[in-house]
């Protein structure tokens, strides 16, 4: 068992204040959260105490579109026009990848989320297998959802990993999905709606990011993707949309009736300009909304807090509204949404049997100071560093700077220059 005291505990519970308390741990979950109580704690066996010294507990933020194994990519094919970077650096390299090279490609990436104070992450890659085993080896908790095109992956090992991956780990679960519209024929949307039908599971996908792409399928099918997706079936039972840059309003009725999760990714929509998602239209039509970072490939950083601040003052700059999307509710977005979005419901909020996925934040530094409101610090001016501990599952995996993941950074780092070295040779 683990508590923590003498800190500062947002639960991230609605309505209610940050507050000067601690917290108590048994194995992955929470079994108390509220004021001191000292003398009850002293009558406890602890495997560790830890004074918190007034920083900040907080449920750790969750990365809601992600694509890890992307990490062989960062730096690599930046300022390039989209098409040129996806066909001509993107494609050809990842057709060289192998499921070793997803692992631990996948394991640099955990490390970042968790210094970014990331405590899990929605991952759409190839070989799920291991993108799940990076993450259990780990202690980190990922959900996978699938990536079904023409291409690549089929409906059938679609509904095995649902299957495997939703009973196999307490730290993996599986989410039905698919590319994009664009990359995927109308037969193999259709088979993956009767899935979703099957098991009554919501469905994710990449939608409307680039005009383009909006203006073809209109062209092909007379509707917007949006729009052509809810035709066939496919948001049943809900689910979630990626980037939703250029969004009609018959496409915002769709998401609002489904009741679809939106999950925006600033930094990547700006880094491929592809546009500005329309993030207060959403709020005021109450469509639920989390944050991603996307891969490090079209990002290149997954950094949380970056990602917090773009959603609100790319909407203010949208907008022409200096009150537009209230800091407030975009760290909502990253924390409490974010969770359900993934179908993490035991993740959302520090309460009494949910599951132990919390952060420390250091407030005793500049950057943090002084503390008006304690919400708005974390998104107009928090940083990674101030992430002092991420915790999944009631296991800390980070501290101070410290990967407690199970193998050495130093022997990863090479592990992965030796993995670029042949992809790009």
């Amino acid at each position: 068992m683990i508590r923590i005291y003498h800190a500062k505990i947002l639960t991230m519970e609605e309505g209610k204040e940050p507050f000067d308390g601690e917290i108590w741990i048994d194995g992955g979950h929470i079994f108390y959260v509220g004021e001191e109580v000292t003398k009850k704690a002293a009558e406890r066996q602890w495997e560790r105490q830890i004074d918190a010294k007034g920083n900040l507990v907080m449920p750790g933020f969750k990365n809601a579109h992600t694509h890890s194994a992307m990490t062989f990519l960062r730096s690599h094919a930046d300022d390039l026009p989209v098409l040129s970077w996806l066909n001509d650096q993107v494609f050809p390299y990842e057709a060289k990848l192998t499921s070793e090279d997803i692992y631990y490609l996948s394991k640099l990436a955990v490390m970042e989320y968790l210094t970014s104070g990331i405590t899990a992450n929605f991952d759409m890659y190839l070989m799920p297998d291991a993108m799940a085993q990076a993450s259990i080896d780990c202690g980190f908790r990922t959900v996978i959802c699938g990536a079904v095109n023409d291409f690549t992956q089929s409906v059938e090992e679609l509904e095995q990993w649902y299957q495997k991956w939703n009973h196999q780990s307490e730290l993996i679960r599986f989410q039905l999905g698919f590319h994009a519209e664009y990359t995927t024929k109308k037969e193999i949307l259709k088979e993956i709606a009767q899935l979703a039908k099957k098991y009554h599971a919501p469905v994710y996908t990449h939608n409307s990011e680039g005009e383009a792409e909006v203006k073809q399928c209109i062209e092909r099918t007379k509707m917007t993707p949006t729009v052509y997706m809810d035709q066939l079936g496919l948001f049943q039972y809900g689910g979630g949309l990626y980037h939703c840059v250029h969004m009609t309003k018959q496409d915002l009725c769709v998401v609002k009736k489904r009741e679809i999760y939106v999950i925006t990714n600033p930094a990547s929509n700006l880094k491929l300009a592809s546009g500005i998602a329309p993030i207060n239209q959403m709020l005021q039509e109450k469509i639920p909304i989390a944050i991603g970072t996307d891969g490090p490939a079209s990002n290149n950083c997954l950094d949380m807090f970056r990602e917090m601040f773009l959603v609100t003052a790319l909407a203010k700059y949208r907008e022409h509204d200096a009150s537009a999307v209230d800091a407030c509710e975009v760290l909502k977005m990253a924390t409490v949404q974010g969770a359900r979005s993934m179908g993490l419901d035991q993740c959302d909020v520090l309460q009494k049997g949910k599951a132990a996925d919390l952060i420390m934040i250091d407030l005793n530094q500049p950057n943090m100071q002084p503390i008006h409101n304690l919400e708005k610090n974390l998104v107009y001016s928090g940083s990674k560093q101030n992430v002092k501990m991420t915790m999944v599952n009631g296991k800390i995996l980070y501290e101070d700077g410290q990967f407690f993941i199970g193998c050495k950074p130093e022997n990863l780092y090479k592990k992965v220059g030796k993995i670029c070295k042949r992809i790009f040779e």
